[in-house]
């Protein structure tokens, strides 16, 4: 009997404990919760904001929690038609809060259904401003107030999830890859053009400064040329002179002296040969060293 009444009692103090257990929950600091009464918010006590421990009827309510911080929502990259028909595939990303938690729960129910709608919400945002613009205010500094344009369009369908869009961005808008290459093939292209033409430019202006150069090396051959020319005629004419005062000074002499210079050139070791009479005017200081008998022809 005693048994029985400690196997009733523990298992009303277990069930007691189980009920506790079930009738409190914790809402962390980063978190806000939503009281389901059977799936749907209890009415009065849904929203939960403050951190710490609460009470919620077991068995027939349930918690949901939510994110309190600021949220990334991350998406495809997507080909986008510019006003002046070229295409930019553009790869965009946004930040959102949670605001109205009620509102979040009722329509999206989750984060994934929240970035699930926010996405297509955000594309279509994508496409209708910037098919309003052209490729060079896509890519120029006009990218900050496009995108100060989407976050304005995304902030008003957003509203109606219970969320707040915290910033949008553009991460890159760049050509689609099949363009991208035709592109750079056509910038390679003038590149090499230029390349040739700045090659033949060098190459011109290379070959005038080789014709200045030959041209100035024949003027300062021909003026070099021209003053040894004056300076051999100056000295050959200073020779003639000296020869000439020589001559009249010592006739004698100056034939002795052109005849040894005769001789050293007429009897060098050398191929040619020569057949002189001994008796000839070319021997006469041989014949006849003191030379006076006969003048110098």
């Amino acid at each position: 009997m005693r048994n029985s009444a400690s196997l009733l009692i523990a298992a009303c103090l277990a069930f007691a404990a189980f009920l506790l257990f079930n009738s409190y929950f914790t809402v962390a600091q980063i978190e806000q919760s939503l009281v389901l009464h059977f799936g749907e918010p209890a009415p009065g006590r849904s929203l939960v904001t403050e951190p710490g421990l609460h009470f919620k009827l077991p068995f027939v309510d349930t918690v949901a929690y939510f994110d309190n911080r600021i949220l990334d929502l991350e998406t495809q990259p997507q080909e986008v038609l510019a006003s002046d028909n070229n295409r930019i595939r553009v790869d965009a990303f946004l930040r959102y809060k949670i605001v109205d938690v009620l509102r979040f729960y009722q329509q999206v129910r989750n984060t994934q259904g929240a970035e699930s709608a926010l996405s297509n919400v955000l594309d279509s945002a994508v496409r209708r401003v910037l098919g309003e613009a052209n490729m060079t205010q896509i890519v120029s500094e006009q990218r900050a107030a496009l995108m100060v344009k989407i976050k304005e369009q995304v902030e008003q369908e957003a509203q109606k999830f219970g969320v707040s869009i915290v910033d949008v961005r553009i991460r890159r808008a760049d050509l689609p890859p099949q363009i991208s290459e035709k592109v750079y093939s056509r910038m390679q292209t003038e590149r090499a053009r230029e390349a040739a033409q700045f090659r033949a430019q060098g190459s011109q202006q290379a070959q005038e400064i080789t014709a200045k150069a030959d041209r100035d090396v024949v003027v300062v051959r021909a003026e070099a040329q021209q003053s040894a020319d004056q300076t051999r005629g100056a000295g050959e004419a200073e020779r003639n002179g000296i020869f000439a005062d020589a001559y009249g000074k010592d006739p004698e002499f100056f034939a002795f002296w052109r005849s040894m210079q005769a001789y050293e050139t007429g009897l060098k070791s050398t191929d040619t040969r020569m057949i002189l009479s001994p008796t000839s005017d070319f021997f006469h200081y041989f014949n006849k060293p003191a030379g006076a008998a006969s003048p110098a022809k």
